[in-house]
């Protein structure tokens, strides 16, 4: 069984390549909505992930979403910024 090892460079390259990956699919895919604010559903769909993961996004301060009425709400220019990290 061979064992390979896995080094902070090697991740940090892949994440980059992710990012790019993900830039590139929201830029051929989904036009930038003219709203500011949109509902935790449209934000799935448009970064195309499941519920868990947009909640992950916000536990972990990736995402500042505001909860009114029930409904999570998140500022469009976040989105951007987090892709742009």
């Amino acid at each position: 069984m061979a064992l390979e090892i896995i080094t902070k460079h090697d991740l940090e390259t892949f994440r980059l390549s992710l990012l790019e990956d993900i830039k590139g699919l929201l830029a051929t895919h989904s036009p930038t909505p003219n709203k500011p604010w949109l509902r935790g559903s449209e934000v799935k769909k448009l970064l195309s992930i499941s519920e868990g993961s947009l909640q992950q996004l916000r536990i972990a301060g990736k995402l500042k979403g505001s909860k009114i009425g029930g409904i999570y709400y998140y500022r469009f220019i976040d989105i951007e910024k987090m892709m742009n990290v």
